[in-house]
């Protein structure tokens, strides 16, 4: 496997990124030491072209009787010849001096270079000048630059060195990081691999240092986290459509084949028809609501999203429910927050929840009993939040009341098909708000908020 993976290292992102930044590092070593080299080689080099100029002025205002016996004396104590003096007749022949044959040279007054071949020596690099003086004569002035070049050549040396080990760590680092990005890769491609073969409570494993790859693998954690509540609750959903809805179905089917065995009056078949009516009313009635639910989960009403008062949306299902209440003698009161509670939503789709809100909390409640309405506008949170005195709701079914078609034992027999809550969860998700269950002291206490 290890061979597998050296094969398609170089085809790994992380591979080729690291090359790209190491080609990049390596053309900026280049231009930085080539132009480090050029400046200190040309330093070098401009001293002693100066120093050069200065012996040559030095020497040419000289008497020519000092002049010679000062060069005779310099070439007896330069020993080793590192700054060469010469004196030369018209026809170029020495009169004193170090060097016997004159160099070529391409011109007076500019440096020049030569190879001096000397005895039991190699050949040494010398820069020179050549100045014509008003006797006719040509003086020479030069140096030995043989440690510059060496320097030149060390430098030349460490930058190939340099050069060599930059790449080669480089290419190591890329190898390695390369490698280290498949070995992950993998690692996600197995789990991957198990998601598609159906075992969805896998998850891409993160190492929680927000890097590129992670944050992929959490987005994508969270579609998978989504799949599965989804995938659950269709599940959920046959369940309940099996258990719930076979009552009804099984009351339509017998009172029509009674109807059918037996020999009815007029009156009693047309109470026999009229009950099979209701019964599929109340079926065609719970379809629209899965139908509606699947809508809203589907953001398909966000295009009518626009900035709404939350004290309007509760005021107006306070005052559609108020009847309801009257007649069964519960007290329905509202609180509105001090300032208008703004928020970006649907108007309709939060009155319907509201309302969901307060048909359930009414229907659970006593007769005699009281009902709020509450506009939460606190910093960083806004809201709507509906409480009554029911029975509540135990802890245990606070996460399941919002599936849909659920229905706890102890509710089976109130009219309602279970997906009142299940619409309120939808609205919920689809304005990012929190849906929150929790103990009114007797009874229940439901938040719908928004943070900031």
């Amino acid at each position: 496997m290890f061979s597998v993976h050296l094969r398609e290292i170089p085809r790994t992102i992380s591979f080729r990124t690291a090359l790209m930044s190491l080609a990049l590092f390596s053309c900026s070593f280049l231009a930085l030491f080539g132009y480090l080299y050029w400046q200190t080689a040309g330093y070098l080099m401009a001293e002693v072209d100066t120093a050069l100029y200065r012996q040559i002025d030095s020497r040419s205002a000289q008497p020519d009787d000092l002049r010679l016996a000062e060069i005779r004396k310099h070439a007896e104590q330069d020993i080793d010849g590192r700054v060469p003096h010469g004196l030369y007749d018209a026809q170029g022949k020495l009169i004193a001096g170090e060097i016997s044959e004159m160099p070529a040279f391409k011109g007076y007054d500019k440096p020049n270079e030569f190879f001096w071949e000397k005895t039991r020596r190699k050949d040494r690099p010398i820069r020179f000048m050549m100045h014509r003086l008003d006797n006719g004569q040509t003086l020479m002035v030069a140096q030995d630059i043989h440690d510059i070049r060496e320097f030149d050549e060390l430098l030349v040396n460490a930058m190939v060195s340099g050069g060599a080990l930059l790449l080669l760590v480089g290419l190591l680092g890329a190898v390695g990081l390369g490698y280290s990005a498949r070995r992950r890769l993998d690692v996600l491609t197995r789990a991957i691999e198990r998601i598609v073969k159906g075992d969805l409570n896998e998850r891409l494993p993160t190492r929680g240092n927000r890097d590129d790859i992670d944050r992929i693998a959490t987005v994508v954690n969270q579609m998978l986290d989504e799949l599965e509540r989804l995938m659950s609750e269709v599940k959920g959903v046959c369940d309940d459509i099996a258990h719930d809805l076979r009552t009804p179905l099984t009351r339509l089917l017998a009172g029509l084949e009674r109807a059918r065995r037996r020999h009815l009056r007029e009156e009693e078949y047309a109470l026999a028809i009229d009950n099979a009516i209701e019964d599929a009313q109340g079926l065609l009635s719970t379809f629209r609501a899965l139908l509606r639910i699947s809508e809203i989960e589907a953001s398909a009403r966000r295009s009518s999203f626009a900035e709404i008062d939350l004290n309007r949306i509760a005021a107006d299902a306070a005052e559609f429910f108020e009847p309801l209440a009257e007649e069964r003698g519960i007290e329905l009161t509202l609180s509105r927050s001090p300032a208008p509670c703004l928020i970006f939503g649907d108007a309709q789709l939060l009155f319907d929840a509201t309302c969901n809100l307060l048909d359930n909390a009414i229907k659970f409640s006593p007769d005699h009993s009281r009902v709020q309405v509450l506009v939460l506008d606190t910093p960083g949170h806004s809201g709507l939040c509906v409480v009554d005195n029911g029975p509540g709701i135990p802890e245990a079914e606070r996460e399941a009341v919002f599936r849909r078609l659920y229905r706890s034992e102890s509710s089976r027999h109130t009219a309602g098909n279970g997906l009142g809550l299940s619409m309120v969860a939808a609205v919920a998700r689809l304005h990012d708000m929190s849906l929150e269950v929790r103990d009114a002291q007797p009874g229940c206490r439901i938040e719908l908020i928004v943070g900031a």
